[in-house]
């Protein structure tokens, strides 16, 4: 599986109709209409805003008064071919007074596709985990950098006792989190529990 990491946005022109391809990486449906959103304002005169949205079991696709299969198929046939995830792909169309064809919108969305992603930069997704770790609240904040430069991401905090973290880093790195927090923290951190 792979990720957008940088948005690609590429446009062609066939037979005098206008496709503008875009990619982007999304969490939510919420986030991939957003987007939407905003490129629809972007392109007021556009005949067809198609797209296609591969966010886990948020997912979806829109033909948006192309014929049935010639658009967000493609898209997402393409999205497919590279195995991406968390991504949201959307190609505008302006139509410039030729008919295409079933054929050729097939090949037109898909040039579109494939031209965004070109410009697009892509990495493999590396697996996650969740780390729980306890700390004095004295050290909350000194923790919450560590874990920022080494790519933590704190999703959740509790206040007790004492402060409990859940934060999610990449499997990888979870060996380098058990090796430098006790040292780091003079073992004042503690591992809540093992991922």
């Amino acid at each position: 599986m792979q990720e957008i990491m940088v948005p690609g946005e590429a446009e062609i022109e066939i037979r005098h109709s206008r496709f503008i391809g875009y990619l982007s990486k999304v969490a939510s449906r919420a986030d991939a209409q957003a987007a939407l959103a905003d490129i629809r304002a972007r392109h007021p005169g556009a005949r067809h805003v198609c797209w296609v949205l591969l966010a886990g079991g948020e997912s979806g696709m829109h033909d948006d008064g192309e014929p049935a299969g010639t658009a967000a198929r493609p898209i997402y046939l393409v999205l497919q071919h590279h195995a991406l995830v968390n991504v949201l792909a959307v190609v505008v169309r302006y139509f410039g007074g030729v008919r295409l064809g079933a054929g050729g919108l097939v090949r037109a969305y898909t040039q579109a596709t494939v031209a965004a992603l070109g410009n697009a930069r892509i990495e493999p997704v590396r697996a996650q985990s969740t780390l729980t770790l306890r700390s004095p609240f004295a050290l909350e904040d000194r923790l919450r950098r560590y874990c920022a430069r080494n790519g933590g991401e704190i999703v959740s905090a509790d206040y007790g006792e004492a402060v409990v973290l859940s934060v999610r880093v990449a499997a990888d790195e979870v060996p380098r989190y058990r090796q430098d927090l006790p040292d780091v923290f003079a073992g004042a951190v503690e591992f809540v529990d093992s991922p």
